[in-house]
Order: structure tokens, then C-alpha cells, then sequence
């Protein structure tokens, strides 16, 4: 496991718990953030390990790392309201903006997570985990066909690459960095095409590709 990390939670719903439950068990100071106490304060007691709960303020003043594991357009909302609190702050986000008929809802906009940056210039945003359904993470460690998963990274702060990479590892999966928060977009396109072959045709996505061994001819 790297060095301990204070990590603040901004929601309370599944990716929440499947993640921050993971980086608690490594050694993480975990801080649960959410708009009804209640909901925090369950989800604290069920990640254990030491997770406190907090208001949303609070959850992002504590963090060294900040997962917003909120909905899209929830996310922006509650970003540009901790801006303050945000600034100089790894900002991970983890959300899919995808609607009805697997469409993408940025259209030709900004990402999501450029959105996430727009809101809290401060910030140093990190695109990652968004593409798996939350109970990928819940496996210990996520390993298929003896390799451990990718997770790809977007982001442009160098540190805030490193904290998202550092976490990616103590899931016991393997980070690939994937070029700046500009490409962010590209992740969050994979995701609307993976959740539509996956859940509207039921097909394997990992027959896609080639072995990198014949990936360039």
C-alpha cells in the first residue's frame, strides 16, 4: 500500500461505498460526505475501518483526494458550491453521462469532468473508474483471465495523476495514464458504448479489441 491518504467522499450512493470501502481497508482516512446525514452516517458505519461521517463541506475540507461520486449535473452543482474548499485539492470523478438509448449527454459540450473543472478552477481533476459497474470494484483484487485490470486515468496535474494512480494500485489494479483532462470526453464516450454493448446487446466488449500484439499490424 502507498503512504495513507485523507480521502473525502462527496456521496452516498453504490460507487461510493464499493470505492471508498476498498481504500479504507488499504490504510486510507476516509471522510463520508452527504447532503442527508443519516445516509452518511450509515454508509460510515458500514465502510468501517475508522470512515467518519460529514457534511459535503466538510467531507471535501478533509481530503487530500476528493471522489465526487455524485450524478452527472449533480456533481457540477455541488462542485461550484465547495469551490473554496476544493482548490489545490485531487479531484477524482468517476460519473457517466449517459441518458436514455446509451446517449451521451455532454453531446459536443464539455465533459463531465471538464465541467467538474470549470466549477472549481482550483481544483486538479482526475478522469478514472468509470468505466466498470461499482461491483467490479468490490473484488479483491478486480483480476480476469490472470491479468489484473486497467483503469485509465485523464487528468493534467501531475501530483493529482499520482494520488488517482496510487489508489488505482491499492485496488490491486493497474493505472494507464491516457493523456490530459482534454480526452476525458473519449473516456466517457467508451463508457456510453460499453454500457450499450453490455446491457443492450449483451456483448463481450473485451472480444473488441486485438492482443497488443497485433494491435499495430
Amino acid at each position: 500500500m502507498t503512504e495513507p491518504l485523507t480521502i473525502g467522499v462527496l456521496g452516498t450512493g453504490r460507487m461510493a461505498d464499493a470505492l471508498a470501502t476498498r481504500w479504507a481497508r488499504a490504510g486510507h482516512r476516509v471522510t463520508v460526505g452527504g447532503r442527508d446525514a443519516a445516509k452518511a452516517r450509515r454508509l460510515a458505519d458500514r465502510i468501517g475501518h475508522g470512515a467518519r461521517p460529514a457534511g459535503l463541506r466538510a467531507a471535501a475540507e478533509a481530503g487530500e483526494v476528493v471522489l465526487v461520486a455524485l450524478p452527472y449535473g449533480a456533481g457540477a452543482e455541488v462542485v461550484g458550491e465547495l469551490r473554496d474548499a476544493l482548490a489545490g485539492r485531487t479531484l477524482i470523478d468517476c460519473a457517466n453521462p449517459v441518458g436514455p438509448g446509451f446517449r451521451l449527454l455532454t453531446g459536443q459540450g464539455p465533459s463531465a469532468a471538464q465541467q467538474l473543472a470549470d466549477a472549481a478552477p482550483g481544483a486538479r481533476v482526475v478522469k478514472a473508474f468509470n468505466l466498470c459497474h461499482e461491483d467490479v470494484w468490490r473484488l479483491q483484487p478486480p483480476v480476469f483471465d490472470g491479468r489484473p485490470l486497467a483503469v485509465p486515468l485523464c487528468g493534467d496535474h501531475p501530483d493529482a495523476l499520482a494520488h488517482a494512480a496510487a489508489l488505482v494500485r491499492d485496488l490491486g489494479c493497474t493505472p494507464v495514464h491516457t493523456g490530459p483532462l482534454a480526452r476525458a470526453h473519449l473516456l466517457e464516450a467508451t463508457a456510453a458504448l460499453f454500457i450499450g454493448l453490455w446491457v443492450g446487446q449483451n456483448a463481450d466488449v473485451q472480444a473488441i479489441a486485438p492482443p497488443l500484439t497485433h494491435a499495430a499490424g
